[in-house]
């Protein structure tokens, strides 16, 4: 598993960077070039992250990698202390590791977008483990259409505590403790 540590200086610096350029490529698209695919693709991709969601919500690691290619990737990311660390996941490995306990994993306000053969849902969560808050962050899916059928390509998460993060705005789910 490869880790690597950023200081928060850094981190700031280069997201400050990268928010600026993508700002500054962002107005030299013309409008309408960023598309946002129909309704019905929407709906479609939503529809995997939110499949995503629930497998990990009733711990079927099976179910959850059914979702992708078998060539998919994940890289769960975690800040604690002000140093973030993240690693690689294949597919393979994530299906061999079983998602232990109760989980209840919960996204809101997604954002999507598609274009052609690719999509990409932002989707904000909270994480409860054995009904005791966990952690909170943002899952990011990168899909393609694959065999006619929209699949995770590459997930990425990050797993924070507020106020890096927000907690689901419904408040915590049902039977959860203090």
């Amino acid at each position: 598993m490869a880790t690597a540590s950023v200081p928060p200086t850094a981190r700031r610096a280069t997201a400050r960077t990268l928010l600026a350029a993508l700002g500054c490529m962002a107005a030299l698209i013309p409008r309408g070039t960023l598309a946002q695919g129909d309704a019905a693709d929407r709906a479609a991709v939503l529809a995997v992250a939110d499949s995503a969601l629930a497998a990990i919500s009733r711990s079927d690691a099976v179910g959850f990698t059914d979702l992708m290619v078998s060539e998919a990737v994940m890289f769960p990311t975690s800040t604690r202390d002000g140093v973030t660390r993240y690693s690689l996941r294949t597919r393979d490995a994530q299906r061999a590791s079983p998602i232990t306990g109760t989980v209840s994993e919960r996204g809101w306000n997604p954002e999507v977008r598609v274009n052609g053969g690719v999509a990409m849902v932002w989707y904000p969560y909270d994480l409860y483990r054995d009904g005791k808050w966990s952690h909170c962050g943002v899952d990011i899916f990168t899909l393609v259409r694959h065999q006619g059928r929209w699949r995770i390509a590459a997930m990425a998460w990050s797993a924070e505590q507020p106020p890096a993060c927000e907690k689901h705005p419904a408040g915590p789910p049902p039977g959860a403790r203090p």
